[in-house]
């Protein structure tokens, strides 16, 4: 050990720190960073301390151990596994690299469904609702990146580590585990769906009519979006498709302008009527009232993704991750706002209660397909499958890391390259099929908004109460507990709601025959 061969006065000037050893999953990412295992000058006096004639690789090694500490702030035990899985192999991120990130997966298809909750919910409610969700998600969303390093020597970079070293490794499991997984590979399912046929929907606009090729069907074209997903998922880590989501970020943001400007900007469609629709009892009005509150809490869903995304930054003890990573999501979600609001309003206005259940792209085909140029109908179906492609990309990342993380942990070393393209593909033929044989899964926007809310709204209230312990009946445990229990509540009955809801309209069940 260094501290042995240390002179009396060289360990009286060195500070008391403790060792802490820590779970594999809770490193301290620096030092694992290829990048960051170079050799460097030290700049500290601590060497020139020692009274004692030191050799030279002592005060090397002494040197490591100074930098490190001003680096890490303690001593942590570090494992080489986190360097090995996709989400944590590269920690080179910047704000940039998490805003890129958090735009694309916080913004798109899920988007355009806003105006139904509005025919159901009124400008008023509408309104009011949209704007408390928003608020709630994104300080709950500060609250995720606080915790990332809560505690120092520390980091949870992901969503399933912070839930087990808050709630215990069974019940953060049993919380989080199926949430998480659900959300990464349910969105990867619908990506398939709204990808191949937007894919179709090109391909019509494109060829025309007079078009002598044979076109495909929505399975075929289905498995035309899965084929080029599973190209792209050879990207080895997170960091490396940061180009992919400035792309998906930016055809995001377009598609979603161009869909609100045509709908406000084209002559509304005849009956267009702002009542709320008529249920045929109040049970049934309660039922819709719950399905729209589902589909604005399906409008924020990118939490999952947040430590993820956090996990890829460099962090020190003076310059923590938490700093760039809260300026991007700042960006990001400014951008979000100027692009939902817009949408759900702009689109509520254009078509009122005629919307279509596909959601405002849909809607707009409909009702605008004659009086818009093809070109722009074929830009804004070009910008939506590009989008979709992009958002796989992120969506399947955790569910990757999670298989590769079985792997490593087992074996004690990195998953081989054709065993991680095999995994990737496996993911993309699974998501296919399901897609082809549950096709109306698009139809249960609001259970899956229901099921997934806790995640977003509920869970990072109680981990920062169970890991910060904030004073007993202070504002922020006050704030904490009424947010979290009210998330929970919200999502039993929107559960509760959407359940009851598709009991008494029922839903087309097609299995294996996709439109």
């Amino acid at each position: 050990m260094v501290e042995e061969k240390m002179s009396p006065v060289a360990a009286r000037t060195r500070p008391e720190i403790p060792p802490i050893s820590a779970p594999p999953f809770q490193f301290r990412s620096p030092s694992l960073s290829r990048s960051d295992m170079s050799p460097r000058t030290p700049k500290s006096p601590l060497a020139s301390r020692l009274m004692t004639p030191l050799a030279s690789p002592v005060k090397k090694a002494i040197a490591s151990v100074q930098i490190y500490l001003e680096e890490v702030g303690q001593f942590t035990k570090l494992e080489p596994l986190e360097a090995w899985l996709p989400i944590t192999e590269s920690r080179n991120g910047n704000a940039w690299y998490a805003a890129f990130h958090t735009l694309s997966s916080g913004i798109g298809v899920q988007a355009l469904l806003l105006p139904l909750a509005f025919a159901t919910l009124g400008w008023v409610w509408g309104i009011l609702c949209l704007s408390l969700a928003f608020i709630w998600q994104l300080y709950t969303l500060w609250l995720l990146v606080q915790l990332h390093e809560s505690v120092a020597g520390m980091r949870y970079s992901r969503y399933l580590w912070l839930s087990m070293a808050a709630f215990g490794a069974k019940l953060g499991k049993l919380l989080v585990l199926f949430p998480t997984m659900y959300l990464s590979g349910g969105t990867c399912v619908a990506l398939i769906m709204i990808g191949g046929r937007t894919m179709k929907l090109f391909f019509e606009i494109v060829c025309g009519p007079t078009c002598n090729v044979a076109p495909l069907t929505t399975v075929e074209w289905f498995l035309v979006f899965a084929c080029t997903a599973i190209v792209l998922v050879q990207l080895p880590n997170l960091n490396s498709i940061a180009g992919v989501s400035l792309i998906g970020a930016v055809t995001a943001v377009t598609y979603c302008t161009l869909l609100w400007v045509v709908s406000v900007t084209k002559v509304r469609p005849m009956g267009v009527s702002y009542d709320p629709p008529k249920a045929e009892s109040d049970v049934a009005r309660v039922c819709n009232i719950l399905s729209a509150l589902g589909i604005i809490a399906f409008a924020f869903r990118g939490h999952n993704l947040v430590l993820e995304i956090q996990g890829t930054m460099p962090s020190s003890t003076k310059h923590p991750s938490r700093v760039p990573m809260w300026r991007g999501v700042k960006f990001a979600y400014l951008i979000i706002a100027v692009c939902l609001f817009p949408l759900a309003i702009g689109g509520y206005w254009a078509y009122g209660n005629l919307i279509e259940d596909g959601g405002l792209l849909n809607s707009m085909y409909k009702y605008h397909e004659h009086d818009t140029a093809k070109a722009l109908i074929g830009l804004i179906s070009l910008l939506v499958v590009i989008h979709s492609l992009t958002s796989f990309q992120i969506y399947a990342m955790p569910v990757f890391d999670n298989l590769e993380f079985r792997y490593t942990s087992n074996m004690n070393k990195p998953c081989p390259w054709w065993l991680r393209s095999a995994i990737r593909a496996f993911f993309g033929c699974l998501t296919f099929f399901i897609a082809v044989a549950l096709p109306f899964l698009q139809n249960l926007a609001g259970l899956i908004g229901g099921i997934a809310l806790p995640v977003t709204l509920a869970y990072p209230c109680f981990m920062w109460i169970m890991i910060k312990k904030p004073r007993k009946y202070s504002a922020i445990w006050l704030l904490n507990w009424a947010l979290g229990c009210l998330g929970m509540v919200l999502s039993i009955i929107l559960v509760t709601g959407a359940i009851w809801s598709i009991v008494i309209k029922g839903v087309e069940v097609r299995f294996f025959k996709p439109k």
